[in-house]
């Protein structure tokens, strides 16, 4: 079975990523996925990089991506799935990974959100206006009510939010002010998020800067958050900005499944920094997979 773009975003429906994110999640933290941490391949000559990210999470799979920051009119994450029968080996499916890295990152972002953001969180600030900007904007609405959402970015911020009916603002610090969940979604190598601008009980979602030199976040957010990540070993091989951090509280698999917890008072600053891991790329094509069997097998 091959598949494209749009026969993936045909079958995929961020309610259902959510939900199968945080399965997903809450097994790996309990040891019962397999993957390695992945492994990069830099393209110094054209400035991007190949990543090669297997996982057996009672599906077997692998995803092939490159990232390339610099990329003008293609996207800048570009991605192959390939499912295999875990019994035999034998390849089940190829399928387009594009769209399924957007709406994993941005449905482990949710799941984080559900799990360590207040219950009465209303304001949601964006840092970026891309692709996860927007999908985060979809997946962050399914699990709070926001009455406010603001948008900052260095370029698109206002089309983004007039695309999206948000607030476009005027720069990142005024975004951030009084904000209860904040997403950086950007590009930067450098911090664009400072701890002086964060508000008690505020919860963060940090997606970008997954290289150890890079860095979205200053040190004043990491000494203010309580950080929660999606892997240890992979945040801590990936992330500047855990690698800059003194400790990890836990994986947001362990709060899912119980077994740490998560925000422990009202006006403490939490953190979920995501690298992306294969068990979310993995179980997001195998949910895609059984879909278009289930659709076949009405069809005959």
């Amino acid at each position: 079975m091959q598949m494209d773009e749009a026969a993936v975003q045909r079958l995929l429906r961020m309610d259902e990523v959510i939900a199968a994110m945080e399965s997903a999640l809450a097994a790996f933290s309990r040891g019962q996925e397999v993957q390695p941490v992945r492994t990069v391949v830099p393209v110094a000559d054209h400035n991007g990089f190949l990543g090669v990210m297997p996982a057996y999470a009672g599906a077997l799979g692998v995803k092939l991506v490159t990232f390339y920051p610099q990329n003008t009119g293609l996207p800048t994450h570009l991605a192959t799935i390939l499912l295999f029968r875990p019994e035999t080996g034998e390849l089940l499916a190829t399928m387009d990974g594009r769209l399924i890295t957007e709406m994993r990152t941005a449905a482990a972002s949710a799941v984080a959100t559900r799990h360590l953001a207040r219950q009465d969180a209303s304001v949601l600030a964006i840092l970026g206006s891309g692709v996860q900007a927007r999908s985060h904007l979809e997946a962050l609405r399914l699990v709070r009510p926001f009455q406010d959402v603001r948008v900052w970015s260095p370029r698109h911020a206002l089309a983004f939010a007039q695309a999206h009916q948000v607030r476009a603002v005027a720069s990142a610090e005024e975004a951030v002010r009084g904000a209860d969940v904040i997403v950086v979604a950007t590009a930067a190598t450098a911090p664009v998020l400072r701890g002086e601008w964060l508000a008690p009980g505020a919860h963060i979602n940090a997606v970008g800067a997954t290289r150890p030199e890079w860095r979205e976040l200053d040190d004043e957010v990491m000494r203010r958050s309580r950080l929660f990540v999606d892997s240890r070993v992979a945040a801590l091989a990936e992330s500047g900005d855990v690698i800059a951090a003194s400790s990890i509280e836990a994986e947001i698999g362990e709060v899912v499944a119980g077994d740490k917890p998560g925000r422990a008072a009202a006006d403490e600053i939490t953190l979920f920094k995501s690298v992306g891991i294969a068990v979310e790329d993995v179980v997001t094509a195998n949910l895609v997979y059984q879909k278009a069997l289930a659709e076949h097998a009405i069809g005959d």
